[in-house]
């Protein structure tokens, strides 16, 4: 006497919100990090800009669609690295487009090696590190997720109550 459930994978937007939020979170937990690496400020203030929602979710979308043409062509050294060079690409792409409204939250001309201040190389490592994180993590988990379609999470849980009571 089981319970027929009609899962199917998550749509396209929620997938996409889904990389939002993730990007947003590890976007202020790195930025706290660095300003405790490079400041010692123990209060760790992590920063962020509302366009990180936009960025990210839509970056890590495009990741997962290279992902599934590419899992199977390429090693995941390679996809990491293609991952990397559309990073950059993503990154210089919003950065330029929000500087023409005054609005890019980021400004790399600190670093030694960055082009107009939108992206530096002293990233290019964290960032084929995440990209690794990405995929093995976060985009292979995503499309795992189910959701459970009609039956709503009240009655879901009446389902399982019911059950524990006949068995």
């Amino acid at each position: 006497m089981g319970i027929t459930i009609n899962a199917k994978p998550l749509s396209i937007y929620s997938r996409w919100y889904l990389y939002a939020i993730h990007g947003y979170f590890c976007e202020v937990m790195f930025t706290a990090t660095w300003e405790f690496v490079v400041n010692r400020n123990w209060k760790f203030p992590g920063v962020t800009s509302v366009w990180a929602l936009l960025i990210y979710g839509t970056s890590i979308l495009v990741m997962e669609k290279m992902y599934l043409l590419l899992r199977r062509r390429c090693s995941i050294f390679l996809r990491c690295l293609l991952y990397t060079l559309w990073t950059y690409t993503w990154e210089f792409t919003t950065g330029w487009v929000l500087r023409q409204f005054n609005a890019c939250p980021w400004d790399y001309t600190p670093f030694h090696f960055d082009f107009m201040g939108l992206v530096t190389l002293e990233y290019a490592l964290p960032w084929f590190c995440a990209s690794f994180l990405v995929e093995k993590v976060i985009v292979h988990n995503t499309l795992r997720l189910r959701y459970e379609g009609d039956s709503g999470v009240g009655e879901t849980w009446v389902n399982c109550f019911r059950k524990k009571k006949v068995e």
